[in-house]
This record gives structure tokens, sequence and C-alpha cells, in this order.
């Protein structure tokens, strides 16, 4: 909507929030000179829009009931850059983890562990795999983001080693050294039946 817009010289900021609100405004002004067809085809992608939203808030909705009838996804969103959308997408994946050995395992199905290249006794490591859920992946790397940037703020013993890291390796690969260290944490709450425990 915003580029069929731009092409009739409406522009407004990058935003989903200012989209509804400016096409909204838009679709009321009756003084407006764009063409019927036009102003059809807008009313209907905007209507398309609402649509999707209310979608998402249904199945929002009905992730959080999921989340607050499981008492191990409460459990794991209470580890820092797990919120409840995390946790319960985890425990739809993996359940209690069993089919891995180790958090390391689960780490590299879900991608957040470095590609390696060795020859003989040579090992070179590389970005990270990418492989796996990238679904899970994501809503992972998304948290551990948040997770480092607020790291900077705050007077523990998990900021102090992100802010080290950090100064070390760089943002990037603090951000995937997060992920891969909840992804390890949720594997022994998952195989234990334990609580979060800051270190």
């Amino acid at each position: 909507m915003r580029g069929l817009l731009l092409d009739r010289v409406i522009a407004f900021a990058q935003s989903i929030t200012r989209a509804r609100r400016e096409i909204r405004i838009l679709l009321e002004d009756t003084a407006t000179d764009l063409s019927e067809l036009f102003w059809s085809m807008l009313a209907q992608l905007y209507a398309f829009l609402l649509e999707l939203d209310r979608q998402i808030a249904w199945f929002d909705s009905e992730i959080e009931k999921i989340f607050r009838a499981s008492e191990t996804c409460r459990r794991l969103s209470k580890i820092r850059g797990v919120g409840p959308k995390t946790a319960t997408a985890i425990v739809a994946a993996v359940g209690n983890a069993a089919e891995f050995s180790n958090g390391r395992h689960l780490a590299a199905w879900m991608g957040l562990v470095p590609r390696q290249h060795s020859s003989g006794n040579r090992q070179r490591l590389l970005g990270s795999s990418k492989k796996g859920d990238r679904h899970l992946r994501t809503l992972l790397i998304q948290g551990a983001r948040a997770v480092v940037r607020t790291a900077a703020a705050r007077d523990d013993v998990q900021s102090a080693w992100i802010r080290a890291l950090q100064a070390r390796r760089g943002g990037a690969k603090t951000i995937v050294a997060v992920a891969n260290k909840n992804v390890r944490v949720i594997y022994a709450m998952l195989r234990k039946g334990t609580e979060f425990r800051a270190a």
C-alpha cells in the first residue's frame, strides 16, 4: 500500500502504526483526487490488513492460553531472552528434549553452533550453521538481541559476561552466543524439570 501511494506522491514513514493511521485518514477523506478504482483497491488492501491484525490477535491469545496452562512454558520464560511465544514454540517443537543427548546437540539442531571445516589435525570454525528450525532460531536470536542490548545497563554476572564477550568478539557473535547459551539452559531445564536459576 505504501508503494502504491508513493507512486501517487503520497508518502509517510515506514512504520506499520503510521501506515494504519495514514491510510485510514486517506480513505476517510472524501475530497481526495484518487481515482475510484485506486480508492477501491486501497480500501480492499486496508481491509485485508485489518483482517490480518484480527487473526494475529486471535493466534496470540491462543498461544497465551497454552502458555498459561503449561507449567514448563512458564518455567522457561523466566530465562532472559525467552518470552511466552519462544517458550511455547520450543516446548511444542522438542517436548522434553529427550531425543537430544545434550544441550550442544539441541543448539546444533537449531543452527546455533559454528560450522566446522576440519582437515587433518586443523579445525576451522566458520559462521553459525543456520540449519534446523528457522522459526525457533529467529525467536531465540531476537530474544538474545534484547538481552545484549540491555546488558550495558545491568550489573549481574551474565551482563558482565556479555559485555566482555562483545568487546572481544563483536555484537553479532555475542548475540548468537547468548542464544546458544539460552538453548543449553533450556535443555537442562527440560531434562531435569528444574526452575531457572540466575548465575
